[in-house]
């Protein structure tokens, strides 16, 4: 998996890099689908944003989040892409289940 981290009014320190990648590794656990993740971090006045783009083997997958601390934000948006790649691996897997379910009671009758 590839991360690409940009700051926009904000510096990207290696501290905060090797947190993103920390963060963002559940990701890679969850899926070995996932191809390459795009992640800015946003500091907007007092409100930091962090956004993320995954491009996981056909689809892509948004996800934004936003808190007082840019590390709460990071956080947030980390919980968000998790759910959100544990629900397409479920969608997918499900399909393929319920398809070979149809099947064996067609060839049943």
């Amino acid at each position: 998996m590839r991360v690409n981290l940009s700051g926009h009014h904000v510096d990207v320190t290696p501290a905060l890099r090797s947190y993103v990648e920390r963060k963002l590794s559940r990701v890679l656990r969850r899926s070995e689908r996932v191809i390459e993740v795009q992640c800015t971090l946003t500091v907007d006045k007092l409100r930091h944003r962090a956004e993320s783009v995954v491009f996981v083997r056909g689809s892509t997958l948004h996800a934004s989040a936003e808190a007082e601390d840019m590390y709460a934000a990071i956080d947030a948006l980390a919980d968000k892409i998790t759910r959100r790649v544990r629900k397409r691996k479920e969608r997918s897997g499900d399909h393929h289940a319920a398809d070979a379910r149809r099947q064996t009671l067609a060839l049943a009758h």
